[in-house]
């Protein structure tokens, strides 16, 4: 009987000790998966980040060209009374090349303006939707005068509208 007895003692100090082993092996699986996890969140996160470079920087990069201030009559055909609008503008350009392009053009680039602006009445540069409408269609403009060469973006120096 004392045999029996240590058979079975035997029997239950093993039953706790393999109920130990699979909660240890769960806990280290997540550990590692954890781990894992968060090793290659590091990678993504420092190495594989664009860096910038010179090139990316260069292409922020742009340059002004300055036009000569403009003043036009507005369209008054309902009879009121005469107005007009002084505008003072700059090209955003790429590169220096581009203002080379430009200058032999210039005589063309104003004129476009100046038919555009002449026909213009006063309540079509009401608000800000209006002098957004008036810079692009200036761009539109300009950048079909110096074609091929091309203008990022109408700079207003100066509008004045009496």
């Amino acid at each position: 009987m004392a045999a029996e007895a240590e058979i079975e003692g035997g029997a239950d100090s093993a039953a706790p000790a393999k109920k130990k082993l699979p909660i240890m092996l769960i806990a280290m699986v997540a550990a590692a998966v954890v781990l894992l996890g968060g090793g290659a969140a590091a990678y993504f996160l420092v190495f594989a980040a664009p860096k910038p470079d010179e090139t990316h920087a260069a292409a922020h990069e742009s340059f002004t060209f300055n036009l000569p201030p403009m003043t036009v009559n507005l369209n008054t055909s309902d009879g009121s009374s005469p107005a007009f609008m002084k505008l003072t503008v700059a090209l955003e350009v790429a590169s220096e090349e581009v203002m080379v392009e430009i200058q032999p053009r210039m005589a063309k680039v104003v004129d476009a303006f100046q038919v555009y602006l002449r026909e213009l009445r006063k309540s079509d540069l009401e608000g800000s939707a209006g002098i957004y409408r008036l810079k692009e269609e200036l761009r539109r403009r300009v950048n079909i005068a110096i074609f091929p060469a091309q203008v990022d973006s109408i700079l207003f120096k100066e509008i004045l509208v009496q």
